[in-house]
């Protein structure tokens, strides 16, 4: 058993900025990732995502992130950047380490369980993101399809979709590149979505993205699960979304009604026949090992004012809701240890 200040779980950009602040603060500190290598969930990105389609890479504390060509695959750049800030400023991530359960230790602190592994520490700061949790939503009928169902997260390129009648089910940034990439090679290709998907013609400005976030935050404060950032952002017109609009790729149909053996249905009868359906429906948070520690309220949700866990001081969710994004985590990780340092300095209870 090994005892520490403070544990952080993830190496992801929430966790780096973690691990970088708390050594800044002088804090004893072990970072916990269950990753193979440093990237966080970048390094499992397919392939073709390319860093000229990326939202853009917000710089880690103290260390500029310098784009690199915009063919270069976007797992690969963000990988090597997380790990040259490891380097540089000395954080020694343990991996793969999964966490699977944190626990209350009778004096007061927490038990952090990870196989043969335990941790006792005085606070812990979860960085785990969602890249582990998939969601993909139940419709009837979805046992009997023949076909092949994938999400994004299991998607590795369009090639293996070549010849094959594709839907693709999601309103997100994601859906929509993933339509376009696999329509160079498919049969057809349909686009469902559950609402009318909304794209901004105008900037994405700062005081567009603070509403972005404050949608996410009040659902959090409010003890409701988060919705993802990604979710609450309209879809900007890219240069390659316009091509595809003129390709009439971007012809966006309500979402069917229940799943038949060779395709999908629709409620007043209309029906498609498809070979995949690959389901851009986003994630969930990744926090089943807090499950020993009761966080959740009634609602669903954990209460967080800010990243610090309102039923439970000691424990903080970085790149959790409203900080659930490049920006977003790199304070979240600043404004977590701030206020940690507070709370340890007052006595560990007996």
């Amino acid at each position: 058993m090994r005892e520490t200040d403070v544990v952080v779980i993830g190496a992801g950009q929430a966790g780096l900025s973690s691990g970088y602040h708390l050594r800044s603060s002088g804090f004893d500190f072990a970072v916990l990732d269950a990753n193979p290598a440093p990237g966080g969930a970048w390094q499992h990105r397919w392939p073709t995502l390319r860093m000229a389609t990326v939202h853009g890479i917000f710089d880690l504390p103290g260390m500029h992130f310098t784009p690199p060509s915009p063919d270069e695959p976007a797992a690969d750049a963000v990988a090597a950047y997380f790990a040259a800030f490891e380097s540089k400023y000395g954080i020694d991530v343990q991996r793969p380490v999964a966490v699977t359960a944190v626990r209350n230790a009778p004096d007061g602190r927490l038990l952090v369980e990870a196989g043969n592994s335990t941790w006792t520490t005085r606070a812990l700061i979860n960085a785990t993101g969602t890249w582990t949790r998939p969601f993909v939503p139940y419709y009837p009928g979805q046992e009997t399809f023949h076909g092949r169902q994938l999400h994004t997260a299991h998607y590795r390129g369009p090639a293996e979709f070549a010849g094959k009648r594709v839907v693709v089910v999601g309103g997100g940034t994601s859906a929509v590149q993933l339509l376009v990439e696999i329509a160079d090679v498919a049969a057809t290709t349909a686009w469902v979505t559950r609402r009318p998907p909304v794209f901004r013609d105008g900037p994405f400005t700062p005081d567009y993205g603070r509403e972005v976030v404050a949608k996410v935050e009040a659902r959090v404060r409010a003890g409701l699960p988060p919705g993802s950032i990604a979710s609450a952002t309209e879809l900007s017109w890219t240069p390659q979304l316009l091509e595809a609009r003129e390709r009439g790729l971007l012809l966006r149909r309500p979402m069917f009604d229940r799943i038949v053996p060779d395709g999908v249905q629709w409620r007043d009868g209309a029906a498609q026949d498809v070979d995949v359906i690959l389901w851009c429906t986003g994630f969930r948070p990744a926090l089943d090992h807090l499950a020993p520690l009761r966080l959740r309220g009634s609602r669903g949700g954990i209460v967080v004012d800010g990243t610090r866990v309102v039923a439970d001081p000691r424990i903080h969710l970085v790149g959790y809701g409203p900080s659930a994004s490049t920006v977003g985590a790199n304070r979240a990780g600043r404004a977590a240890v701030r206020e940690l340092r507070a709370l340890l300095a007052a006595p560990t209870p007996v």
